[in-house]
Parts: C-alpha cells; sequence; structure tokens
C-alpha cells in the first residue's frame, strides 16, 4: 500500500517534469541515448572509411585496419560532440 503510494506519486511527479520541460523546449536526453546514436552513426561512418580506403589503397586489409582504428576514436569524439552540444543548447 506504502510502495505504491510511493510510486504512484513518483510517476505523478516525472509526468509534471516531462510537461514542463516540454512546454519550455528544454528536455534533456539521457546519456544512453547519445551512446546509442554514436554507435548507430559510427557504424555508417566506419563503413564508409573503409570503402574510400580500399578505392584508395587498393588493398582490403590495410581499409579494414584504417577502420577498425578509426570506429574507436571517433565513436569517443561524437559521444563528448554530443554532451557538449547539449551543454550549449539549453
Amino acid at each position: 500500500m506504502l510502495a505504491d503510494k510511493l510510486i504512484e506519486r513518483k510517476l505523478k511527479v516525472q509526468r509534471k517534469a516531462d510537461l514542463e520541460a516540454e512546454k519550455t523546449g528544454k528536455r534533456k536526453q539521457p546519456k544512453w541515448v547519445s551512446i546509442a546514436k554514436s554507435v548507430s552513426w559510427r557504424a555508417v561512418g566506419t563503413i564508409d572509411t573503409m570503402v574510400i580506403s580500399y578505392f584508395i589503397t587498393g588493398e582490403l586489409t590495410l581499409a579494414i585496419s584504417i577502420g577498425s582504428i578509426e570506429v574507436f576514436s571517433k565513436m569517443i569524439l561524437y559521444y563528448f560532440h554530443e554532451r557538449l552540444w547539449e551543454k550549449f543548447t539549453k
């Protein structure tokens, strides 16, 4: 009974906060959304890098090596870029 009331109160507070955020346009993205976006974007970007590297070098092994190094560095950079963007667009 008490747990139900606490949960109900928590949900009511959360709904109120969500409505207020929508009205003011200041809805904050959770960090996991930034991570998911960075992973999906890096998959596309890495394939692009591998294809371009293959066309330039003509060596599949080298293209895959370049892409595998690039995927991690740019994923990390994108995450921090996304968080900074969120911070400065409030």
